[in-house]
C-alpha cells in the first residue's frame, strides 16, 4: 500500500460517524495569555455538538481541573470536560503541592514542563510559535535530570502522586533523553499511564525510539495540527504513516493540539485528521481506535486495561 494519501473524496457521513465518541486530550482553549480561537465553554459545546466523548483542556500556565469540574457540574450531557496540569514556572516547576491539589480535583494528565522545559527553550520554540499576547518574564529552564543524567529528587514525589491517583504522566516538552529516565523511574514507582505527545516535535524522538517507548508502556499521541491544513503544519502524511505503522494503531492516538487563533477549531482539526488517516488507507475501525478508543483507555474513561503494545 502506498504511503501517499488517496485523492478519492472521503465521505462526510463517515467522518461524522467517526467523530462520535472521539476523545481529544489536547485542547488549547482559553482564557489564556496566548491568543485563543475558542474558550473552554466553546470547545466543550462544539465537541458536544459533534457527538464527541470528552475533551481535555490544556493551558501552559494554570491547572484546568477546577474549570472542568465547574463545567461538569453544570453539564446537561454531551462531551465530558477534563482537566490537566503542566509543570511550568507559573506553577513552581516540579511542585508536588500543586500536583497533589490538581489530582484531588480530578486531574487526568500531569505534564512535565512544556514552555519552561530547558529543551523547549534551547530549541527556541517560545520565539517561533508559542507567543503570549503580551511580554512575559523570561522562563527559568527546567530539566527533569541533573548534571549526571539522574532524575532529580523533586520529580520523584510527583511520580508517586501520579501513581497513587492512577493519572496519566506525560513527558511534556522534555527531550527524549530525559524522557527515558523519567519513564523508567515512573514505571518503577507504579505509574501505569504514560504518554509522549508529538514525539518528533520538541521531544526530538525518532521512529527508531518507538520500540523502547512501547516496552515501557508509553502511548504515542500525535498532534493533528502538525499534519493538517494549519499554520502549525510541519510534517507530511508520509511521515505520519511511518509513525503510525511503527507504533501500531493500538498504541497511537490523536490530540488536536488546537484552540489557537488563525487555526482550525479543535473539532475541525479532528475532522481533518480523520480524513487524512482514511486517505492513507486506514480502515474506519482503525481510525476510530486512534481518535477514540485508545485515548479513552489511556485516560481511564472506559476500559482500564493497560495500553496495548507490540514487540
Amino acid at each position: 500500500m502506498s504511503a501517499a494519501p488517496s485523492k478519492a473524496p472521503v465521505s462526510e457521513t463517515l467522518v461524522d460517524d467517526l467523530l462520535k465518541g472521539a476523545v481529544d486530550l489536547h485542547v488549547h482553549s482559553g482564557p489564556s495569555v496566548m491568543a485563543r480561537l475558542v474558550d473552554h465553554i466553546d470547545a466543550l459545546e462544539q465537541a458536544s455538538s459533534a457527538g464527541m466523548r470528552a475533551v481535555l483542556f490544556k493551558d501552559h500556565y494554570y491547572p484546568t481541573a477546577p474549570i472542568a469540574e465547574m463545567l461538569r457540574a453544570r453539564s446537561k450531557g454531551g462531551a465530558e470536560p477534563l482537566g490537566g496540569i503542566v509543570l511550568n514556572n507559573a506553577l513552581g516547576g516540579f511542585n508536588a503541592y500543586a500536583v497533589e491539589h490538581a489530582l484531588k480535583l480530578g486531574t487526568k494528565i500531569v505534564w512535565m514542563p512544556t514552555v519552561s522545559a530547558a529543551n523547549h527553550i534551547r530549541e527556541g520554540h517560545n520565539k517561533k510559535l508559542l507567543v503570549a499576547k503580551s511580554e512575559m518574564r523570561r522562563p527559568t529552564a527546567l530539566s527533569a535530570v541533573d548534571e549526571h543524567g539522574e532524575l532529580k529528587d523533586e520529580v520523584k514525589p510527583i511520580l508517586d502522586l501520579v501513581a497513587q491517583h492512577d493519572a496519566v504522566l506525560s513527558c511534556g516538552h522534555l527531550h527524549i533523553s530525559e524522557a527515558w529516565v523519567l519513564f523508567e523511574e515512573a514505571k518503577r514507582r507504579g505509574c501505569k499511564r504514560l504518554l509522549v505527545n508529538h514525539p518528533p516535535y520538541t521531544v526530538g524522538a525518532a521512529p527508531k525510539d518507538i520500540k523502547r517507548l512501547l516496552d515501557l508502556g508509553v502511548m504515542i499521541e500525535h498532534s493533528a495540527c502538525l499534519y493538517i491544513d494549519c499554520r502549525f503544519k510541519v510534517y507530511t502524511p508520509e511521515q505520519l504513516k511511518e509513525w503510525i505503522d511503527t507504533a501500531g494503531v493500538d498504541n497511537t492516538f490523536f490530540g488536536s493540539d488546537l484552540g489557537q487563533t488563525n487555526c482550525p477549531s479543535p473539532v475541525e482539526g479532528f475532522r481533518q485528521i480523520i480524513k487524512l488517516c482514511l486517505s492513507l488507507g486506514y480502515t474506519p475501525d482503525e481510525v476510530r481506535r486512534m481518535v477514540s478508543t485508545n485515548a479513552t483507555r489511556l485516560a481511564g474513561l472506559g476500559d482500564n486495561a493497560p495500553a496495548a503494545k507490540t514487540a
